[in-house]
């Protein structure tokens, strides 16, 4: 099963507003498990960068402005989704702004209900306890000491690890890694071809049963030759 993990960055909070996505980041599963296949784009949002945004992500206009427009990356970014659900953390607020961005092109929006919600299914899990993704890492002890801003793909990834815990961990799948969706392979794992090689001769040559007669008949009053 192919799954999708997305996150995005943005200049704010509402599409509607004027914001705009500033990057994009995908990581691909297949039975639950990243097989190292990602979609990365940082886009020029045609506008300012609101210093509070900026406090989040770090992503200045400057650093955007050569960057390409999301109309440049559409294309790539739907073909690389395709048609498989989306498991995104708090889903609602991405799907708006790609649905925006879609819109402002005439192209068809995506459904919610190819979204699979991790904030829904970590509230349903733990009633009352935080469901921001901080937390959810250091509740399944996943290391996001790298996090220090957020960052699209680096939460995707991290999405990824979480999502999996959320769904009961390694079990699903009993894979010690990724999935290679060519051989079917586990990527953690070493692939072994083995030669087959003839069957060995198993009985005694003439000189190998003389020498153990020889051995035998040293022996005094073997257990095999005593009458009961």
């Amino acid at each position: 099963m192919r799954e999708i993990v997305l996150d995005t960055e943005t200049t704010g909070f509402d599409p509607l507003s004027g914001h705009r996505m500033v990057e994009m980041g995908c990581v691909e599963l297949f039975n639950h498990l990243p097989t190292g296949e990602v979609f990365h784009r940082y886009l020029n949002p045609e506008r300012d960068m609101p210093e509070e945004a900026f406090k989040v992500h770090g992503l200045s206009a400057d650093f955007l402005a050569d960057k390409p427009l999301f109309a440049e990356v559409a294309a790539d970014f739907l073909a690389f989704i395709g048609d498989s659900p989306l498991v995104i953390h708090n889903a609602e607020f991405d799907m708006r702004f790609i649905n925006a961005e879609l819109a402002r092109l005439g192209q068809a929006t995506l459904p919610m209900s190819r979204s699979i919600d991790t904030v829904a299914m970590a509230r349903k899990r733990f009633p009352g306890a935080q469901a921001n993704l901080d937390a959810l890492c250091r509740r399944f002890e996943i290391d996001n000491g790298h996090r220090t801003k957020h960052g699209a793909l680096l939460d995707a990834e991290l999405l990824a690890e979480v999502y999996l815990q959320l769904i009961g961990g390694r079990q699903p799948g009993l894979e010690l890694g990724g999935v290679n969706k060519t051989t079917g392979q586990a990527s953690g794992t070493a692939r072994v071809d083995r030669v087959a090689r003839p069957a060995r001769p198993h009985a005694p040559t003439e000189a190998e049963a003389a020498a153990h007669a020889a051995f035998v008949a040293k022996l005094k009053n073997p257990a095999w030759l005593r009458e009961e």
